[in-house]
């Protein structure tokens, strides 16, 4: 999996104007515009992306960390590739856990050293996206079938960070990503736990994830299947209660919900500019030409 510098080229600072040349022809001196071949121009949400995945690496990954974890998701091949803009030097001796099968392409194929939480079951810090968090970091994860492994790592790390885009950034869990809190369970009880969770637990619309392009359910890197269980508002204002009961259903591995746990989230917006939310529930801006991203 190509890191995105070898897909998206950098973006000109200033617009692609036309080259005018003075060329000598019958009569006066004329002009023939000579157009330079166009430049596509990065998605917003994908440069929204970059800038904090940028400033999150700047803030957390130091040249003293050695154990660093990745974790999966779009925002990541844009924390890798800035990893690697550190340079040789800085990442020589540095061990790389993934989460998943996409941040391990990833690591490979940067040239980066990787390792397995088996080796390193402490973690320096683990970088991470989500697709949805909320005002007190809590976050749902798991669209894309890595949970488990996303939770393991992110408990492993002494510091654990968030990377998303504006979009991901609510006051509540359940506000864009509608399809629900992603729950692996073991292929012999996900009819039960379907149950529990329509009649017991209040997400009558629970559904077995299943997959695109294969018949029969999706199957995590685990060997396990997802459900997909909404939940309204009134179990997303403080997730981590419906999180402790959906875990004590038998047949359950791991639930999407990752409560009081990063240090902070960082959220690339439109405008060029990154919101940053602490802990501790501070709320920093940091305007667009001051941003990693934007001072390349």
């Amino acid at each position: 999996m190509p890191l995105p510098s070898q897909v998206h080229p950098d973006i000109p600072t200033t617009p692609n104007v036309p080259l005018i040349k003075p060329v000598v022809a019958l009569g006066p001196t004329e002009s023939v515009i000579a157009t330079a071949t166009p430049v596509i121009p990065i998605d917003p949400i994908e440069q929204s992306k970059r800038l904090a995945a940028y400033q999150a690496v700047d803030h957390h990954v130091k040249p003293e960390h050695r154990i660093i974890g990745i974790g999966s998701g779009s925002t990541v091949p844009y924390v890798v590739e800035r990893i690697v803009q550190q340079g040789a030097a800085v990442n020589k001796g540095r061990v790389f856990i993934p989460t998943g099968f996409q941040s391990k392409q990833l690591i490979v194929e940067a040239g980066l050293s990787l390792g397995d939480v088996d080796q390193y079951p402490t973690i320096d810090v683990t970088l991470d996206g989500a697709d949805e968090v909320d005002h007190a970091l809590n976050c749902v994860k798991g669209g894309g079938a890595c949970h488990l492994r996303e939770k393991v790592l992110a408990e492993a790390a002494q510091t654990f960070i968030l990377v998303a885009d504006h979009r991901k950034n609510v006051e509540y869990l359940g506000t864009n990503f509608a399809s629900g809190v992603p729950i692996e369970v073991v292929p012999f009880a996900y009819a039960k736990v379907l149950q529990n969770l329509h009649h017991i637990l209040g997400s009558p619309k629970a559904t077995l994830r299943m997959a695109i392009k294969k018949a029969g359910p999706v199957v995590t890197d685990n060997g396990n299947f997802v459900i997909d269980a909404p939940f309204g508002r009134e179990h997303m204002i403080d997730p981590y209660v419906i999180m402790a009961q959906i875990k004590m259903l038998t047949g359950v591995v791991e639930v999407g919900l990752f409560c009081k746990m990063a240090k902070a989230a960082y959220f690339g917006n439109a405008d060029g500019s990154v919101t940053v939310r602490w802990q501790d529930g501070k709320v920093e801006q940091i305007a667009a030409g001051q941003t990693a991203a934007g001072s390349n």
